[in-house]
């Protein structure tokens, strides 16, 4: 069961989604769409931010990284993500379960964890207002 606290943000979060545009997403790989933006008035230069990130079935994003000044909480809000930071173990998260990313994180895997049930999470940035590119493809 989520904390009270976890699920009144949670509801929250989702109260913010509306009509935004999606980034295309290539074959295999998560669709990302900004769910909101705003600007924090108690905190000058930083901001709220949101993904919601879709994976069709075996659906996967390819290592990344996040402006340096992002602060990520992740909720899964249906099926199953395996995801892994830095050189932590791969973990499984489930509908209602969360993980956090810290400035500087190298996202190395961030999939669905099934290969026949979508998934979705909503990852909700606190970033310097004037980032405006929130996921950067890993340099190999």
């Amino acid at each position: 069961m989520m904390p009270r606290r976890s699920t009144l943000a949670l509801a929250l979060s989702l109260a913010c989604l509306g009509p935004t545009a999606a980034q295309p997403a290539p074959s295999g790989e998560a669709k990302v769409t900004l769910a909101y933006a705003h600007p924090l008035p108690n905190v000058p230069g930083k901001s709220l931010k949101a993904v919601l990130v879709e994976y069709a079935p075996g659906g996967a994003s390819p290592a990344h990284r996040h402006a340096a000044s992002a602060f990520i909480c992740a909720t899964v809000l249906e099926g199953a993500i395996r995801s892994q930071v830095n050189d932590g173990p791969a973990t499984v998260y489930r509908a209602g379960e969360s993980f956090t990313e810290s400035p500087g994180d190298r996202h190395v895997v961030s999939e669905n964890a099934s290969a026949t049930q979508p998934a979705r999470l909503l990852a909700v940035f606190v970033v310097d207002t004037a980032e405006e590119v929130l996921t950067l493809p890993d340099r190999p």
